[in-house]
C-alpha cells in the first residue's frame, strides 16, 4: 500500500503540471453522498458549480464512500478539487499530497446510533460490540477511536474488544437489519435514517466530540492545479459559498435537491423529516475552527494514523475564498 501510493504521488507530481501547462479546461470534482456534503450535491443539482466555471469549462464531478479513497483518486492525480473531513485532509498532507484546504464545507452531523435490539445505551456498552464507520482512517474511524478512548476502551486492532468495521454509510441501514453490526458511527443523514427505522441514538453530534464544533468536511484543492488556475478555484468557491447560502436560505427547496442527489447516488430516497432531523444536526457553513481542525490532527497521531502533523499555516489557505466572496455574505 505505501509503496502504490508513493508511485501514484510521484505519478501526480510529475504529471500534473505538464497537463495544466496550458490552463485547464475540465475540473474534475470529488465529493460523497452524505448531507455533509451538502453543498456539493446542491451545487450540482442545481447546476451552480457550471455556471460559475462557465461554458468553456467541463465540470466532471464524482462520488467517493468516503476520504481515504478520495485521497487515492488525488493522489493518482484523478481529482482538482474535492470535498473531504479533515481526518484524511490532514493524512494526505502529511504523506505528502499537493493539497490546501481553502473553506469549511460543514461542521458538526455525525452521530452515533445503536441497533434497537442490540443492548447499547452507552460509549460503554460498545465494550466486545461491531461497530461501523464508512472506512477506516476516515474521519469518523478517528472520532470514535478517540471516543472509545476517553470511555476506557479500545478497538480490537489496538488490543481491545471493540470491533471497527468499514461499512459504506448507505449500507449500514441493511447491515443492522442482518445483525452484521451492533452500531454505527455514520456522517447525516444516514443516523437520521438509522433512528428513523427504530436505530437508538446513543451520541448525538455534540457526544461525538468537542460539543459539535469541530469540521466534517471541507474544501481541497490542489495545490498545482490552483497556481496554474486561480480564477477557475475563485469561481468554483464562489458557488460553494451560493450552495452554502442557498442551504441556509431555502431549506425545502434546498432539502429536495440534496434528497434527489442521494436518490441518484444511492438508491435510497429520504424522506423530508428525516433531513429535517438531519439538517438540525449539522451546520452548512464555509467557516471551520482552525483550532479544533489542529486538534483533529492529534487525533489522527493518536490513532495511530498519522506520524508526523502538517504545517497547519501552509495547509489551509483561506485567500482563494475571501477573494472569491468579497463583497458577498456567506
Amino acid at each position: 500500500m505505501k509503496r502504490s501510493f508513493a508511485y501514484a504521488l510521484s505519478l501526480t507530481l510529475s504529471l500534473t503540471a505538464a497537463a495544466l501547462a496550458q490552463g485547464a479546461t475540465t475540473v474534475r470534482l470529488g465529493y460523497f453522498p452524505n448531507l455533509t456534503h451538502a453543498a456539493a450535491l446542491v451545487g450540482l443539482e442545481r447546476g451552480t458549480f457550471q455556471k460559475e466555471l462557465g461554458a468553456g469549462v467541463k465540470l466532471d464531478a464524482k462520488s467517493f464512500v468516503a476520504g481515504t479513497a478520495l485521497n487515492e483518486a488525488f493522489a493518482a492525480g484523478q481529482i482538482d478539487i474535492g470535498y473531504i473531513g479533515p481526518g484524511p485532509a490532514i493524512n494526505g498532507a502529511a504523506r505528502g499530497l499537493p493539497l490546501q484546504i481553502v473553506a469549511g464545507a460543514s461542521n458538526a452531523g455525525a452521530v452515533l446510533v445503536a441497533r434497537k435490539d442490540a443492548p447499547i445505551r452507552s460509549v460503554k456498552d460498545l465494550a466486545g460490540k461491531r461497530v461501523a464507520v464508512p472506512t477506516l482512517g476516515n474521519t469518523q474511524d478517528i472520532s470514535l477511536r478517540h471516543l472509545l478512548a476517553e470511555n476506557g476502551l479500545k478497538a480490537q486492532s489496538d488490543g481491545g474488544n471493540v470491533t471497527i468495521q468499514p461499512v459504506a454509510p448507505a449500507d449500514v441501514a441493511a447491515a443492522f437489519a442482518t445483525k452484521q453490526i451492533d452500531a454505527a458511527l455514520v456522517p447525516e443523514p444516514w443516523g437520521a435514517l438509522l433512528e428513523a427505522r427504530g436505530g437508538r441514538l446513543v451520541g448525538d453530534q455534540k457526544t461525538v466530540w468537542r460539543g459539535g464544533d469541530y469540521p466534517t468536511t471541507l474544501v481541497i484543492v490542489n495545490t498545482t492545479f490552483a497556481a496554474k488556475n486561480p480564477e477557475l478555484v475563485r469561481a468554483f468557491l464562489r458557488a460553494h459559498a451560493a450552495s452554502v447560502k442557498f442551504v441556509n436560505t431555502n431549506r425545502p427547496a434546498a432539502q429536495a435537491a440534496i434528497s434527489r442527489q442521494l436518490e441518484k447516488l444511492t438508491g435510497e430516497k429520504i424522506d423530508a423529516r428525516v433531513l429535517q432531523r438531519a439538517l438540525a444536526r449539522t451546520e452548512i457553513t464555509t467557516n471551520f475552527n482552525l483550532d479544533a481542525l489542529k486538534e483533529y490532527g492529534d487525533l489522527n497521531k493518536e490513532a495511530g494514523y498519522a506520524r508526523t502533523l502538517p504545517d497547519f499555516t501552509k495547509l489551509v489557505n483561506l485567500d482563494y475564498l475571501k477573494s472569491a466572496t468579497q463583497g458577498q455574505g456567506r
